[in-house]
């Protein structure tokens, strides 16, 4: 039989990367393979992950196959993808450019730049086949080498079925749904997700067309990002917005599925994505899109919302407006985003994709 490892540095409960992994784990154990999840570290309830150190025993065979999903430079994994002598797939969530962090986080500076370096030896692997999470991620590849016939996109697995059947957390709902028109973001707190240009749009909106309004930031705020966190809570003061802008921080999955029902629009403006897959939540949960349509947003959009080549606050609050004014405006942009998601991103579309990916491999 053969053996599939999944291979990733890190595995946490409500990260997307980590919800991939958990996808493709029950996939390939649905479908009898014997798979099996490898970490370095991991804090995870949803399925049994080992030690990195155990690959080698586990992967012995030619027709063995690891899966090495790649976001960040990780030495041990990149030792793994030469040092094995078995077929190999490179899931490519992208890699967030060290710009981001440079000045914020020394660690996060070092761990992006070594994820850009190391990509390039990962591309020279000619046999492997790579499974990018949208036409931008595969775009780069095929700069950097890699061949279209060895490439293929794959929307990544995700949690979104299961937020569709979990209870609400009351206590959201209690608290935020009233007569303000609720703005909603969701996404770890960093650098690259645009969280200035989200409060200047918000203040524009708050300022010029509704003081009845609220901005809900949902996301964990990582300590080693204090210095970004630190600007961001100072910009809201500094713009008079601490009664109208919420830093949730973490929340439960009952809790984000709340935050989606309270909400009247999704707004982002972050300036470097894979894929984003709170995008895909929002349009499940009917929720009308505004974006700036910066690196693979487009491409999860498409046409099923509001997204613009430019992060202009004021071209921002408008296009929130129109859709908080107009409920035809706000049900169609819902209703687009709802099908876009039955027919291009629902679990069931990507397993097929995936397990043909790996039948191929036979």
């Amino acid at each position: 039989m053969t053996n599939i490892a999944i291979l990733t540095p890190c595995i946490l409960d409500g990260d997307a990367v980590s919800n991939d992994v958990v996808g493709m784990y029950r996939c390939l154990s649905k479908y009898g393979y014997q798979a099996k999840v490898f970490a370095e570290n991991w804090a995870i309830s949803a399925v049994d992950v080992n030690h990195v150190n155990k690959v080698k025993t586990f992967l012995r065979k030619k027709k063995d196959i690891l899966i090495y999903h790649y976001s960040v430079g990780w030495n041990t994994g990149l030792n793994l993808l030469h040092e094995l002598n078995c077929k190999k797939v490179i899931r490519y969530h992208n890699v967030t450019p060290a710009e981001f962090y440079e000045g914020i986080s020394t660690d996060y500076t070092f761990a992006c730049k070594a994820g850009q370096e190391q990509l390039k030896s990962i591309t020279s692997l000619h046999s492997a086949i790579y499974l990018s999470d949208s036409e931008y991620n595969a775009q780069e590849l095929h700069l950097m080498g890699v061949p279209q016939n060895n490439s293929l996109v794959i929307p990544p697995f995700h949690h979104v079925e299961h937020l569709e059947y979990l209870q609400s957390d009351i206590s959201v709902i209690d608290r935020y749904l009233d007569d303000k028109i609720n703005v909603l973001m969701v996404g770890r707190i960093a650098p690259n997700k645009g969280h200035a240009t989200l409060i200047d749009a918000f203040g524009v909106y708050y300022n010029t067309y509704n003081k009845n309004s609220r901005l809900l930031i949902v996301g964990k705020e990582d300590e080693r990002l204090s210095i970004y966190n630190n600007f961001l809570h100072q910009k809201v003061k500094d713009l008079g917005l601490q009664e109208s802008v919420v830093f949730t921080g973490a929340v439960s999955a009952e809790a984000l599925k709340s935050y989606y029902l309270v909400s009247n629009i999704f707004m982002t403006t972050s300036e470097h994505e894979g894929f984003c897959v709170p995008l895909v939540e929002a349009m499940a949960m009917k929720l009308p899109i505004v974006a700036y349509g910066s690196t693979a947003i487009p491409y999860t959009v498409g046409k099923a919302g509001l997204v613009w080549d430019k992060p202009d606050p004021y071209l921002l609050a408008g296009s929130v407006d129109c859709i908080a004014r107009d409920e035809f405006v706000s049900a169609s942009l819902g209703e687009m985003g709802w099908r876009r998601y039955k027919e291009t991103f629902t679990n069931e579309q990507i397993e097929t994709k995936f397990i043909e990916v790996i039948k191929s491999l036979k």
